[in-house]
């Protein structure tokens, strides 16, 4: 059986993601077989496996920076918000039911028993497993129904790094906060404190993590992370946009509408990279001025819907289409674009409604609850290819007269030639199911061309993966982990 390691944090966005992330690679590149595992996920910020699994963003990036291929086994729990305290719930990477405030405690024993037997058969396959938590491990009111933290660490036999992130002020009390909320027992699989997101020397920091051990039941500071600049690997929860820096008045930008149930966000990273300041806007005036308006994939798609034409963003949108500025859709934005979008059964919500799209595209959706989860290939008929992954419920069609967007020719192993997304006959307004569409360099580039923007090179993935380890290894007392983890200390 593999051996273990635990990523805790001292609360959501601590940098836990992106810590799992830089050990995966640290280990795979020092000659270990590693996999990334979260036993449970809330995010609806979803990708798709080879197999058509669905899973949690971070997984996928996890495994990527692993060198190893995504599997369902790295992440069997993934709830998505949907609104009104209920979530759906995808399990083994496929769609499972549904989970609210009352039905939680009658089904989690048997998602429970899945998620161990996933790590299980996931343990069989690798060297380490690198685990991360989810949220904080020492919320008095979330503990007994918690799988994703200790109680995860105890079945995988996994001593746990705590993560605190100085850059948000109080780290030190939030590192020492968290141990004496946790019991006795919980307190001793806490083996070291990881620091995150420190700006400057860390000799600064003088006597304090001695007086953090002390007062924190003697587990010590492994390491003091940086800060890293200019990362571009896409954050894992959506409290991250709320922090981004806008664009000054004199930057032209692309506006993505921040929906309230926006999911995959991370399409968007790959424009940010080329240098394209990426505004995520919330009002109506906050679109003016912009390059483009993009309304991206969404969790609840006619609620968010109706929540764009409370806020007056359906016309102010509309405004900009009559201006000649683009509008594209991504998967739920995508349906948002069309004439009706249709719930006849009630799959999004339980009036079984037909409502008004902004009308900007010849095409018709109706909601189905066979969820489509894919890793898809298409052709635009300008012969450019691209690679993404579908994740929607729902079925779109197109009027006679409209012009699809590009055809899939494939999904999965499995060849095809399916019209997917539609445009415009000026070419300004499209949409597409394909999540991962600005991550094909000609396409973005392309589009960036049109409208206007210089082209910038972006910085590679591996090239950050590599920053990300190479910083955590300059920062962490290796011997002393390997010493925990009870492995040598390098593997030839």
């Amino acid at each position: 059986m593999a051996k273990a390691l635990m990523i805790l944090g001292t609360h959501s966005n601590a940098g836990k993601s992106l810590i799992a992330t830089a050990f995966c690679r640290l280990f795979a590149r020092r000659g270990y077989k590693v996999a990334p595992f979260k036993a449970q996920n809330i995010s609806n910020n979803a990708g798709v496996t080879a197999a058509g699994a669905e899973i949690g963003r971070a997984q996928i990036v996890q495994a990527e920076a692993a060198g190893t291929e995504p599997h369902a086994d790295m992440n069997p729990l993934l709830l998505k918000p949907e609104g009104d305290r209920r979530s759906q719930i995808v399990l083994n990477g496929r769609v499972w039911g549904h989970i609210d405030a009352h039905n939680w405690r009658q089904i989690k024993g048997k998602l429970w028993a899945e998620v161990r037997a996933a790590y299980d058969r996931l343990a069989t396959r690798y060297d380490l497993i690198v685990l991360e938590g989810a949220g904080s491990p020492a919320e008095p009111n979330l503990k007994d129904g918690d799988i994703a933290n200790l109680n995860m660490a105890r079945h995988a036999h996994a001593p746990c790094l705590l993560v605190g992130d100085i850059d948000r002020g109080g780290v030190f009390a939030a590192l020492a906060g968290t141990m004496l909320l946790l019991d006795p027992s919980e307190r001793t699989q806490i083996k070291g404190f990881l620091i995150n997101k420190f700006r400057g020397d860390a000799a600064l920091l003088g006597s304090a993590l001695n007086d953090l051990q002390q007062k924190a039941y003697g587990v010590p500071t492994l390491g003091v992370v940086p800060f890293i600049p200019d990362l571009r690997i896409a954050d894992e929860d959506v409290v991250a946009l709320e922090t981004r820096v806008l664009p000054t008045a004199a930057q032209t930008y692309i506006a993505v509408v921040q929906l309230p149930h926006i999911a995959n966000f991370d399409d968007f990273a790959p424009l940010a990279n080329e240098g394209i300041a990426v505004r995520y806007v919330r009002e109506a005036n906050e679109i003016e001025g912009a390059l483009a308006i993009v309304l991206p994939g969404t969790k609840a798609t006619l609620a968010d819907l109706q929540w764009l034409r409370e806020r007056g963003l359906d016309s102010a949108i509309l405004r900009a289409r009559a201006s000649g500025v683009p509008v594209v859709g991504i998967c739920g934005g995508y349906q948002m674009l069309g004439r009706t979008l249709a719930d006849p059964l009630g799959i999004e919500t339980s009036e079984k409604t037909t409502v008004a799209g902004l009308g900007l595209l010849g095409i018709e959706t109706r909601f189905t609850p066979q969820k489509e989860t894919h890793q898809t290939h298409m052709l635009r008929a300008d012969g450019t290819q691209l690679k993404g992954y579908e994740i929607h419920m729902g079925e779109t069609t197109l009027d006679a007269d409209a012009t699809p967007f590009a055809t899939i020719v494939a999904r999965g192993e499995k060849t095809t030639c399916t019209a997917d997304g539609a445009i415009s006959a000026d070419q300004k307004v499209w949409g597409t199911y394909m999540h991962g569409l600005f991550a094909n360099a000609t396409f973005r580039q392309q589009w960036l061309a049109e409208l206007g923007c210089a082209e910038n090179s972006a910085t590679e993935r591996q090239d950050d993966y590599e920053r990300l380890a190479d910083a955590l290894e300059a920062s962490l007392q290796w011997p002393q982990l390997m010493r925990i983890l009870d492995m040598q200390e390098d593997q030839e």
